[in-house]
């Protein structure tokens, strides 16, 4: 198990770097043009695709077993780290209140930027059935 976790820090840390370089893009360069929901709708597929390989990186890189409680408390912890990271970001970074983080998520963007953070976090089950 203790694989799974280094695996699962690793893939939401790297994971979360390109998302703050694409999130950046995202917000000041391609969401004044076209707006925050389109945006987003277009940078979730990129992330998750790029979150894919970053995924299957880290399993092999770190030979985590095969087995979906494994892969599951690989994807639990990375969704967890990517939250926080996410929140203190936010909060540092950004000045945004808790409530205005909590708040976010109850937008169309926000859903699908949590969707796809779902998402993320269900990849490496989803790599245990891959051949």
């Amino acid at each position: 198990m203790g694989r799974a976790i280094t695996a699962g820090a690793a893939y939401a840390l790297i994971v979360f770097v390109l998302g703050f370089f694409l999130g950046a893009l995202r917000v000041f360069s391609i969401a004044p043009a076209i707006g925050a929901t389109k945006a987003v709708s277009l940078e979730a597929p990129l992330i998750l695709a790029v979150s894919w390989f970053i995924s299957r990186w880290c399993i092999n890189r770190l030979d985590v077993r095969r087995t979906v409680m494994v892969r599951s408390a690989m994807g639990i912890v990375a969704f967890a780290l990517l939250m926080t990271l996410e929140f203190g970001l936010s909060l540092v970074l950004f000045r945004r209140s808790v409530e205005d983080y909590v708040v976010a998520f109850g937008s169309l963007a926000g859903e699908i930027g949590l969707c796809a953070q779902v998402a993320f976090a269900v990849l490496p089950v989803t790599q245990v059935w891959r051949r």
